[in-house]
């Protein structure tokens, strides 16, 4: 049971992980102005992604200073992903495991 609890939980950091990466991807794109918001298609997958990642974001933010355009909360929100993957599950769910 602990096994299939673990790998759900490395499942579903794995997807808010590339929900990140996409979401900083194309917001990139847009700011260099390769792709724009006025393709309905794009508009709504900045929108869906903006609405899937702001409840991850916002407390980093309020914490993280102000830095102009330059927003790490992304950057963060990885680093937490990467330390809760690599260090915290396993040293909780390799007792339960084993």
């Amino acid at each position: 049971m602990a096994l299939v609890i673990y790998q759900i939980l490395m499942i579903l950091l794995n997807v808010v992980w590339w929900i990140i990466v996409i979401q900083a991807i194309l917001s990139w794109l847009i700011a260099f102005n390769v792709i724009n918001t006025y393709n309905d298609f794009v508009r709504n997958a900045l929108y869906a992604l903006d609405r899937m990642t702001q409840p991850i974001y916002r407390p980093i933010r309020k914490i993280l200073p102000d830095l102009g355009a330059l927003d790490l909360s992304p950057m963060v929100v990885l680093l937490a992903i990467y330390i809760i993957q690599r260090v915290l599950l396993p040293a909780i769910f390799t007792p339960l495991i084993v």
